[in-house]
């Protein structure tokens, strides 16, 4: 009985001493319910210890919010604006803080583990994410489903449309992991280096495949969802160097261009046909100098556009040794071939003007895979807060492209003589041109676009954004017709926090001189229609 009264008085202290701790916590910086964006030191406190706990909430707090609670102990994000122009833009609502450029991390205005991710957040408290932590490394992603109503029924008849291929569908669009380290640029005194590994899966693995990287999928089995990585790079931050230089070296995104293959790096849904038909990816090293505030050159050397290392210099045999192939064996790749990327950018003190010109993938512009020789510029001006516009116009071209008019040139496609013939590569071939006349056995193709995008913010959480543009397939082996093409649409990109959004959109295409829509060349069926009506809509969900 003694001990059962020892007992139960023990008990009785616990409960007390428990009760007084958390009034003792009710009276403290964070009583339950505590906020975060007013004291940050409230935030492990809201979020809670466990896993789950932490990765749900995080999602909570941050809801109907345009950012992350401000920790007022970090280090400064940027340089200041005596070195670099302000940032022009904000996520949310837009895609970007800093006008798009391609080839680098964004020169000193990059911190390392600076990403808003309830995962990194969910694993601090662990022994992993401390770890990481203490590397800078960083994993985080996203899920973008996504759907569409049009006008084609076909399948695959969307095309020559971006980025929903089938039409009257929900599809996955894309399932992404990042794994990396980002340089710390805004430092100057160390060297600092960094990594990206960025798989992908979904249907948008089409747009970003290249030949010799699981390419089969595409080119011999034309699957509807499929794997790729589009970056998998390191870098090296230098900031001796004038203002700073990065060298980054692997496979990486292409200096040019507005949008981007991943989906929270584009304005909407849908990409232009000006990005749908442009380079991608490089694979090779990058050098990108801050020159001073305004100045930024780039100068790379790569082995081509979506075109692999290991197939420069590679040969296969040639069954059917011809005028265009006339040896016994012939590349595998022609475009796979040491090439170049130069780049300017200037940018105004304000950071309300910049302008990139930009030539990628430079070489002798032979018929590739998609070794596409690219000259143009994008141009970026800000009138005030709410209102930007973006601005891209390029020419693209290849040389001695086989010529479909030339029943020669037809005989020798389907004999199995050029590297793209149905009997090596069977689907989503690169194209033949339409040339001027049946004569020549080859001609130069090329491609002229023009785009514009306008995008008003209407709130912190919501930005609208109208897309106009036409682009002119001279010889139809872009898109298999030969047309020019107008298009416009408009999109609304709302944000339910930093990570969740929504881009509802309409858009509409038309061919100006044939039939280019409702068509599968996979499928032999030519396309019957003109014009194109097509609304869609996506959710990307960060993690």
């Amino acid at each position: 009985m003694k001990r059962l009264l020892l007992a139960g008085v023990s008990l009785t202290a616990f409960g007390l001493s428990s009760v007084a701790q958390a009034a003792d916590q009710s009276k403290g910086p964070c009583p339950y319910g505590g906020d975060p964006y007013k004291d940050y030191s409230c935030l492990d406190p809201y979020l809670g210890t466990d896993f789950f706990s932490r990765f749900i909430n995080y999602y909570r707090l941050e809801w109907g919010r345009d950012a992350a609670p401000a920790d007022p102990k970090a280090p400064p994000a940027r340089r200041p604006e005596s070195e670099v122009p302000p940032a022009p833009a904000s996520t949310p609502p837009y895609p970007f803080t800093e006008w798009p450029y391609g080839g680098t991390t964004s020169l000193g205005v990059t911190r390392p583990s600076s990403v808003d991710s309830p995962l990194m957040t969910a694993l601090s408290n662990t022994a992993v994410g401390q770890w990481m932590n203490d590397a800078h490394i960083q994993v985080y992603g996203w899920v973008d489903p996504g759907g569409n109503l049009s006008t084609n029924t076909v399948r695959g008849g969307n095309a020559p449309a971006a980025y929903s291929y089938n039409p009257n569908t929900v599809q996955l669009d894309q399932a992404v992991i990042y794994i990396e380290r980002l340089p710390d640029t805004v430092q100057k005194d160390h060297v600092d280096w960094g990594f990206r590994l960025a798989p992908i899966y979904g249907e948008n693995y089409r747009y970003t495949t290249a030949f010799g990287l699981w390419s089969y999928q595409l080119l011999n089995q034309n699957k509807n969802n499929g794997y790729d990585m589009p970056m998998a790079y390191g870098e090296v931050f230098i900031p001796q160097v004038m203002d700073g230089l990065l060298l980054r070296f692997g496979r990486f995104i292409s200096i040019p261009d507005i949008e981007a293959q991943l989906a929270p790096n584009n304005y909407m849904y849908s990409h232009s046909m000006t990005y749908t038909f442009d380079n991608y990816t490089n694979t090779g090293i990058q050098a990108s100098l801050a020159v001073n505030k305004n100045w930024i050159l780039q100068a790379g050397l790569v082995s081509g556009t979506e075109a692999m290392p290991w197939h420069v210099g590679a040969t296969i045999p040639n069954p059917m040794p011809n005028a265009l192939y006339p040896g016994t064996t012939m590349p595998k790749d022609p475009g796979a071939v040491p090439s170049v990327t130069l780049g300017v950018r200037w940018t105004s003190d304000s950071g309300n003007d910049d302008v990139n010109i930009v030539a990628d993938g430079i070489n002798g512009g032979q018929w590739g895979y998609n070794n596409l020789q690219w000259y143009g510029f994008t141009y970026y001006h800000k009138f005030n807060d709410q209102w930007h516009i973006s601005i891209e116009s390029y020419n693209e071209h290849q040389n001695n492209v086989p010529n479909l008019l030339n029943p020669t040139t037809q005989a020798i496609i389907a004999g199995g003589g050029t590297p793209f013939s149905p009997q090596y590569m069977p689907f989503n071939a690169p194209g033949g041109a339409i040339c001027k006349s049946a004569t020549p056995l080859s001609c130069t193709a090329s491609w002229q676009t023009a785009l514009m995008y306008l995008n008003y913010k209407a709130s912190p959480l919501d930005n609208i954004s109208y897309r106009l543009e036409w682009v002119d397939d001279y010889e139809g082996q872009r898109t298999g017709t030969k047309t020019a093409y107008l298009e416009t649409g408009i999109g609304w990109q709302h944000w339910f926090s930093p990570q969740i959004e929504i881009r509802p959109e309409v858009s509409y295409y038309k061919s100006l001189n044939a039939f280019a829509f409702n068509g599968n060349s996979n499928l032999g069926i030519a396309p019957t229609r003109n014009y194109a009506i097509i609304g869609s809509a996506d959710i990307i969900i960060h993690f």
